[in-house]
């Protein structure tokens, strides 16, 4: 078995983890860079105090704040982009930064530097025969929204995105085939500050503004979807959620129908996007806990006008769910907890190992959807070792290929209209939870440490040549 012919098979990062340069070219700050390397900090950190807020975003002292910094790709990209071009990528995903467009969110007029520089990057991509797939929001909020409107609970957020996705839909509408509204939609629910710049000690009632915040996403989302199908029929935008993959600890009825619950709800932010209505299940959540979400006058109709043309997300692990009050043995998976399955091995970081899950969801996904779907992120973290000057990261090949075989299988046996692949992290960056370094997903290693030291030389690991032999085989070397 092969991929087919034109599968987009490549490279995934955001903005925010690798960019740096958070001073150069008018950028301005965003929800990420108030937050400092922590080594206490294990399983993430989402939140902070207002107070702590406003006081970093004061701080010039940068190197202090690692996303400020990420591997410097704002002045590396050209080496960057020569070095994915060399593992035969044929697609890179990465998002565009509003901070360096609209470096408050709210000018009247774009950042021209800001514009020149994903300008000159998406060229350097088309020159070195790399299709770009754009996030156009990927958990960087400029900053000024989140402390003046507390974020996308204020309706005022729809107006000022819906300008922002115009203007780079107007500017790189020929360079860019492929974009994505938001990252991880879903986050906002189960991460606010990040997923939607609240801050908590503004938020009366944070589920009730966690749920109109997504609804605000969810509005802003279909208007820039109706104007690029309006005036650039020949791009394709598309959602991206969490893949929050479930099973049902036992064959209890109950277990199941609470795995069908939870499997329901984390379906429910691509169905809003997908069928362009709010799914009955939510809709009757909302009711049992009192949430009463606002909808505009022409909400419902934007939504059904502003319908995606495929469907992405992130996949890295699943979890087993069981209705029972006992206690429970957990286990971490990107943004949600659930428990452990002893069937899995897991990650460094707790995270279970399931390839075979990433088959169950695109098949769950496709056959929920009918449209095209698209594996956005993928990959394993892992503090890798240099020795003499080699990495060899076997773990990280063995976990590529084991889920490159089940979307394989997918598409193949499957019929999945599966139409490609971006492995999470092909270069070292910041982490997006920890903030550290030493959780590497990359198949390029970056010498730069948790506290931004080291010489940032690119260091190709052996999973860089192993990657560019499954791209160049078509996936034939899977077997």
């Amino acid at each position: 078995m092969k991929f087919p012919e034109h599968f987009l098979i490549g490279g995934s990062v955001s903005a925010n983890q690798i960019e740096g340069g958070c001073r150069e070219g008018g950028r301005g700050l965003s929800v990420w860079d108030v937050f400092q390397f922590d080594e206490k900090v294990k399983n993430g950190c989402f939140e902070l105090p207002y107070e702590t807020i406003v006081k970093a975003a004061q701080d010039r002292n940068d190197a202090l704040y690692p996303k400020r910094r990420g591997i410097d790709f704002y002045h590396n990209y050209k080496k960057d982009i020569q070095l994915f071009a060399q593992m035969g990528f044929r697609v890179f995903r990465m998002s565009i930064a509003w901070s360096r467009i609209f470096p408050t969110g709210e000018e009247e007029v774009p950042n021209p530097e800001g514009l020149q520089f994903y300008r000159d990057v998406f060229h350097t991509l088309r020159a070195n025969g790399i299709e770009p797939l754009v996030t156009m929001s990927h958990f960087d909020l400029p900053l000024a929204l989140s402390l003046k409107y507390n974020g996308w609970e204020d309706r005022k957020l729809v107006d000022l995105f819906e300008r922002y996705g115009k203007c780079i839909l107007d500017a790189f509408h020929e360079e860019v085939k492929y974009w994505i509204t938001f990252n991880e939609i879903d986050a906002t629910v189960h991460i606010p500050y990040v997923g939607a710049g609240m801050i908590k000690e503004k938020t009366s009632d944070e589920k009730q503004a966690c749920w109109q915040a997504l609804h605000h996403q969810f509005v802003a989302s279909a208007k820039v979807i109706q104007y690029a199908h309006a005036h650039y029929p020949d791009i394709k935008i598309g959602c991206m959620s969490t893949k929050n993959l479930k099973y049902a600890k036992t064959c209890k009825p109950e277990d199941n129908m609470q795995c069908l619950l939870e499997t329901l709800e984390d379906t429910s932010y691509t169905d809003v996007q997908a069928f362009g209505s709010y799914p009955p299940a939510l809709l009757n959540k909302w009711k049992r806990e009192g949430i009463s979400v606002h909808f505009a006058k022409d909400d419902q109709e934007t939504l059904k006008q502003g319908t995606v043309d495929f469907i992405s997300f992130s996949y890295y692990a699943s979890l087993v769910t069981s209705a029972g009050r006992e206690e429970k043995d957990l286990s971490n998976s990107n943004l949600l907890v659930g428990e452990k399955n002893p069937y899995l091995k897991q990650t460094q970081w707790g995270w279970q190992i399931d390839p075979i899950g990433l088959r169950y969801s695109l098949n769950q996904m496709y056959d929920r959807y009918r449209k095209p779907v698209f594996v956005a992120e993928n990959g394993l973290g892992y503090n890798d070792t240099v020795e003499d000057g080699k990495i060899h990261d076997d773990y990280r090949i063995e976990y590529v290929r084991d889920h490159l075989r089940q979307v394989m299988l997918a598409i193949n046996e499957d019929g999945v209209d599966c139409f490609g692949y971006t492995y999470w992290g092909c270069i070292d960056m910041i982490a997006g939870s920890t903030s550290q370094m030493k959780k590497r997903y990359g198949f390029i290693y970056v010498d730069q440490d948790d506290h931004g030291n080291g010489t940032k030389e690119r260091i190709k690991k052996d999973s860089f040549a192993w990657y560019k032999n499954v791209i160049e085989t078509n996936g034939a070397c899977l077997d």
